[in-house]
């Protein structure tokens, strides 16, 4: 299953999650004008690391953060990695292209119970938003 996250032209925000055959769709949302890749990218890494990693928050205990903003591809994206193992494959990737910004989101973590809490949170950021989405 992938979820991807999309900024329109119409500046709105959609998300998806894609399973084999199946697709739902979340709320619509209006974005910040600051919609390019890498501020969007910036905000997402910004509020993941404070909400998610700085609170100590257990559901994100057994990873680790790789962010990945200097991208020559211009497609700045951010990892969750294994906390022991960070040379492995990553267990998440949040990544954008584009003005505006394009997001997606993939990983097997994706397809557990961390999908709402990431899905919600980068949302969040996406639109502008600081501090932890509720």
């Amino acid at each position: 299953m992938r979820a991807f996250l999309k900024v329109s032209a119409a500046v709105v925000l959609s998300a998806a999650a894609l399973s084999s055959c199946q697709s739902q769709k979340a709320a619509q949302a209006p974005v910040s004008p600051r919609s390019a890749a890498l501020p969007v990218m910036e905000r997402i890494t910004t509020g993941a690391n404070a909400c998610w990693f700085r609170t100590k928050d257990p559901a994100f205990a057994a990873y680790r953060m790789a962010p990945e903003l200097n991208s020559f591809s211009g497609k700045p994206r951010l990892l969750l990695v294994a906390k022991h193992s960070p040379e492995a494959r990553p267990l998440l990737v949040i990544m954008a292209e584009g003005d505006p910004a394009r997001l997606q989101a993939f990983g097997p973590i994706m397809q557990g119970a961390l999908h709402d809490k990431i899905t919600a949170g980068v949302n969040h950021w996406a639109r502008g938003n600081s501090g932890c989405p509720t």
